[in-house]
């Protein structure tokens, strides 16, 4: 099946508010890098290196008011800390909140967060990567979408940067868009899995196996990421 006008026109609109998005969190990489850059490694982390990186974090948030909490995440070979480090906070009614992980392998709630998509790919790739949806059982208990890009110093690779964004706030985001396509219609994610869809045939988190029966898939064009469009007639 070949894709509508309205279908292809929605997928330059997501792929122009992705790209931009994707900019603004490589940006916000480079900046938290530069906090660190010419240290030597492994870095050890300061109460001072934390309060300027919070800073960069609620100037993030301040000027990006769809996105719910954001930070850094270093490799343990990065830093002195054996357990590593996960430097995040989230966004609450009044207030900007630090969220405290058990990284301590064997740990009750150990976070394992070397071994997640959004950090390991970037550390594989180099690139920036996202993952999601799914539901984040140490944050926010809800469905989010992680986007991260690599934190580089010196050439090497140290960590990521990145945010999370609620489904529920990117459905307000993108649904305008969606409902201006013709018939059922659904952001998908590299794996298959529905991001967000404008119609009780496409729930978050399902998986889309096949595009029989005349759908069709069109790529979004944003470098690395993956996502795409699946049209129903």
């Amino acid at each position: 099946m070949t894709a509508s006008a309205p279908a292809l026109k929605a997928a330059r609109e997501i792929a122009a508010w992705t790209n931009a998005l994707s900019l603004d969190v490589h940006e916000f990489a480079a900046r938290s890098a530069e906090l660190w850059s010419g240290r030597p490694r492994p870095l050890s982390i300061t109460r001072g290196d934390i309060a300027r990186l919070e800073e960069l974090v609620g100037a993030f948030l301040e000027t990006h008011d769809f996105v719910v909490g954001a930070g850094a995440i270093f490799s343990t070979e990065a830093i002195r800390s054996k357990d590593g480090g996960l430097e995040w906070w989230i966004r609450r009614e009044r207030s900007i909140e630090k969220l405290e992980f058990d990284l301590t392998p064997g740990g009750e709630r150990f976070y394992d967060y070397q071994n997640m998509p959004f950090f390991a790919s970037a550390s594989r790739t180099g690139e920036q990567t996202v993952w999601g949806p799914y539901v984040d059982y140490l944050g926010m208990d809800e469905y989010i979408l992680t986007y991260s890009a690599p934190i580089q110093l010196e050439g090497e690779f140290a960590g990521v940067a990145g945010c999370d964004i609620r489904i529920k706030k990117l459905e307000e985001i993108l649904m305008p868009t969606l409902r201006s396509i013709p018939g059922d219609a659904a952001l998908l994610n590299a794996g298959g899995r529905v991001v967000v869809g404008n119609s009780g045939a496409h729930l978050v988190g399902e998986r889309v196996r096949s595009t029989s029966g005349g759908r069709s898939l069109i790529p979004i064009e944003v470098p690395h990421l993956g996502f795409s469009l699946l049209v129903s007639p």
